[in-house]
């Protein structure tokens, strides 16, 4: 029997946990208004240049951007499950369904980063390239899309990067009895982040890939 021993200035490692869960509620919560700015200055600008947003969505690969989103959808229910069987004692399926977790995050980052290439290949870059705006006659704005492209989806990126390596750092100590089923509110935390990762993501792929191009 592994003995719980909760930090001095709590009283139980329930109270741990609980204070644990708040704090991170917190940290989402910043996080979701940083890409509150972000989603702000898309509908502002989205407004001000509507047909160099058609333009520019209709230059991003949707079927890429919408096998991400099962990709990320798929990864949230493995995470899920994860939990559920870490909290039943079952170390191992937990340390398989957060291994999936983690492959279908680099899965996804994979295909961001052919997306990207496509993008560069085509002389699309943040800011706009002046021979490809030249070249494919692209609207007023369409340097502003595409740098809100690259900077929110990149941001993202960057999220997924930080979940992956959360729940690798967590798979870790499980293995080694260091987070245990008795107090698994570390493992739920983690996936606390890893699902509003994948909850950014259920907005950014309807704004740059389906809303208004006409194809991708």
């Amino acid at each position: 029997m592994v003995e719980l021993n909760h930090a001095e200035h709590f009283k139980s490692m329930e109270q741990q946990g609980h204070a644990a869960t708040l704090g991170m509620w917190a940290f989402l919560a910043s996080e979701v208004l940083l890409f509150a700015g972000a989603f702000t200055l898309y509908g502002a600008y989205r407004a001000h240049y509507p047909a160099a947003w058609d333009f520019g969505v209709a230059h991003n690969l949707a079927w890429l951007g919408t096998t991400n989103t099962v990709i990320l959808l798929v990864s949230s229910y493995f995470v899920a499950l994860s939990t559920h069987f870490f909290k039943h004692g079952k170390k191992r399926t937990t340390l398989f369904l957060i291994g999936l977790t983690v492959l279908f995050g680099v899965a996804f980052l994979c295909l961001k980063g052919y997306e990207y290439a496509s993008h560069f290949h085509h002389g699309i870059f943040p800011g706009g390239s002046p021979t490809f705006v030249l070249k494919e006659h692209a609207p007023k704005g369409t340097g502003l899309f595409f740098t809100l492209y690259f900077l929110m989806t990149g941001l993202h990126a960057v999220h997924v990067i930080a979940g992956m390596s959360v729940l690798t750092w967590l798979a870790f100590r499980i293995r080694a009895n260091r987070v245990i089923p008795e107090a698994h509110h570390p493992l739920e935390l983690g996936a606390m982040y890893w699902h509003l990762v994948d909850l950014i993501w259920i907005f950014l792929w309807p704004l740059f890939y389906l809303a208004g191009g006409k194809g991708g």
